[in-house]
């Protein structure tokens, strides 16, 4: 701990975001290029060295933060980011995308704002690029066995980076032509530039991974062909069968899933498409669905230039403060918070219907009406209880030429074949099964990430991919030196 009063000195202070006005007429990062690293190291000093760190408790992949904390807050971002790679992968992946169960751990939030843990992280990762402190790893020798990984998101890479670099010959299968999965075709590139995705590719190419896009195992290639093939098979396929809304109207035009949309518009941002065939431009845009997902089909939106865009959210308006009785330190509380995306639309004035920002809460969705010509012209909603209960008399509609649905997703997608092919068993709530070897009921074929573990945080993704290379490489070695940093059946911490 460099300054031992750091935490009573200094306040928090987190990476400025740009303009509101500035950053809608773009697709760049949200943040204040090089605005992090003048406040960086002041902000690594507000760890207090408490002794028992409970940030650790609070990331499932184990992060030594208090150890990179001190080492940033030295300057030292060699072995800082030496220390950061020891437990996470992909950190500029984290930095940006996770958000931050850590910091809800963190001791000093018992009391008062946590370390900016989530900005110091992203500090490291993009300074270590920048020095030339992540070069490609290969393995000083090959093991002669074979892996393949079915899935290029965070866990199929994690994965399949341990393994290449323990020895042995890995392949990536992924359905779309570009990797990377959610990262690529589901996150806006206002919240992470694909850049850094293809950094990271690049590394693992030149530490030997093998990558194979366009292949839809299943369906271009015969799962059970795969599986003699390989020595192994990991299954990353992640959860992206998306949940429905079975409610009046759902078959008029111009009701899409959020994955149906987000994708059209980083295919716009890669240079695939001049315009999306699916925009909210000039449109009324509802987005049913308070998560992350509807979060980033708002911002998309806003891009756009919509008429108007509004966010249902089913759950009651959350406070601004963590509620101890139902929510104590150090788990990760239902608080109200403002992203980026509906800092723009709160701004911008996108949600006439909102009294705040672009959000309705405690909104349920009725029905939806059309115009003759079979399209969506309005959304009727209803005011619900705690548990779900219309409320008498808090009936209204809106104006609704484009809804997007961003409910979630309830396991993998088995459409192309791969799950019934190899006859895995699954889950009854739709996910496959495993056990505590990340085993499936097929020998030689393990699961891990949303695909088995449901839908989570990329921070447990990456730690699945970790977890389960360990297991792989023990299945093929009979014994491992990867780290294991999670078990199949481990949860956040909850009360």
């Amino acid at each position: 701990m460099a300054d031992p009063k750091g935490f009573m000195t200094t306040p928090r202070q987190e990476w400025p975001r740009r303009p509101v006005e500035e950053r809608v007429r773009d697709w760049n990062e949200v943040y204040v290029p090089g605005a992090l690293l003048p406040i960086v190291n002041r902000q690594a000093d507000r760890c207090m060295d408490c002794g028992v760190p409970f940030c650790h408790e609070a990331c499932p992949l184990g992060n030594l933060i208090p150890e990179w904390n001190d080492l940033v807050s030295r300057d030292d971002w060699r072995q800082a980011a030496d220390r950061l790679h020891a437990t996470n992968n992909f950190p500029e992946f984290t930095g940006r995308l996770c958000p931050a169960p850590c910091e809800a751990g963190c001791v000093l939030a018992i009391n008062q704002p946590a370390v900016t843990i989530k900005n110091v992280e992203a500090a490291i990762a993009d300074r270590a690029w920048e020095l030339g402190l992540t070069p490609p790893r290969p393995p000083e020798r090959l093991s002669g066995r074979t892996v393949a990984v079915v899935g290029s998101g965070p866990t199929g890479l994690a994965a399949a980076q341990q393994l290449t670099r323990a020895g042995h010959t890995v392949a990536v299968y992924e359905r779309d032509d570009r990797l990377g999965g959610l990262m690529r075709y589901g996150i806006p590139e206002f919240k992470m530039e694909k850049h850094h995705l293809e950094r990271r590719i690049e590394q693992m190419r030149a530490e030997g991974t093998k990558f194979r896009t366009s292949t839809a195992v299943g369906r271009d290639v015969g799962a059970a062909e795969l599986r003699t093939r390989y020595d192994a098979v990991v299954i990353a396929t992640g959860a992206t069968a998306w949940r429905e809304l079975p409610v009046p109207g759902r078959e008029l035009d111009g009701i899409h899933q959020a994955m149906e949309y987000l994708p059209l518009a980083n295919r716009v941002c890669e240079g695939d498409i001049e315009s999306s065939p699916v925009s909210a431009a000039g449109k009324h845009v509802v987005i049913v669905g308070g998560g992350d997902t509807g979060a980033d089909c708002l911002g998309t939106a806003v891009r756009q230039r919509p008429a108007s865009v509004t966010q249902l959210d089913i759950y009651a308006q959350p406070g601004a403060e963590r509620d101890e009785d139902a929510e104590p330190w150090p788990t990760y509380p239902k608080i109200y918070r403002l992203s980026a995306a509906h800092e723009e639309a709160r701004d911008l004035r996108t949600a006439p219907a909102a009294s705040a920002d672009a959000r309705l809460f405690a909104a349920s969705t009725l029905r939806f009406t059309g115009d003759g010509g079979g399209h969506v012209r309005s959304l009727h909603l209803v005011e619900v209880d705690a548990a779900r209960r219309p409320l008498p008399g808090t009936g209204r509609t809106l104006p609704a030429d484009l809804v997007l649905l961003a409910l979630g997703f309830s396991g993998p997608d088995r459409g192309d074949g791969l799950i019934d092919q190899l006859g895995l068993q699954m889950e009854p709530r739709g996910t496959i099964r495993r056990d505590d070897g990340f085993a499936t009921s097929v020998p030689g074929v393990f699961a891990a990430g949303d695909a088995a573990r449901g839908q989570s945080l990329i921070v447990w993704a990456i730690a699945e991919g970790r977890a389960v290379a360990a297991a792989v490489d023990r299945h093929l070695t009979g014994s491992s030196q990867l780290p294991a940093p999670i078990g199949p059946f481990d949860r956040p911490m909850v009360v």
